[in-house]
């Protein structure tokens, strides 16, 4: 899995690439908490390049909302695969992390 983390204005984009399963969540834990220990407010996670999603890596998504929630912030999700769309919409946490069919969708949503 790869994570590149790109930052335009104040809003800070999280690009993951390949599985986020039990094997690659850590790293993914880990960028998201250097990031938490900074004061932003505003995330997105841009999923175009994400093959597939565990449930160890929807735990992941479940605790970032929780955190954004708490530190009143905006999070969403933009560019999902079919297949992983379809994981967050069976699990319902497409309900919980609003998804935009394009980036700039998202940073609209969350200005």
């Amino acid at each position: 899995m790869e994570i590149v983390v790109t930052n335009e204005s104040d809003i800070a984009v999280f690009a993951i690439t390949g599985r986020l399963d039990a094997v690659s969540v850590p790293q993914l834990e880990e960028r998201l908490n250097q990031w938490f220990e900074q004061p932003g407010k505003k995330l997105i996670f841009d999923l175009q390049g994400l093959d597939y999603i565990s449930s160890a890596g929807l735990r992941v998504f479940l605790t970032t909302a929780k955190k954004m929630k708490a530190r009143d912030g905006k999070l969403c999700m933009a560019r999902l695969r079919d297949n992983v769309k379809d994981v967050f919409t069976i699990s319902g946490f497409i309900a919980l992390i609003p998804a935009f069919d394009t980036l700039g969708a998202a940073q609209d949503a969350i200005k």
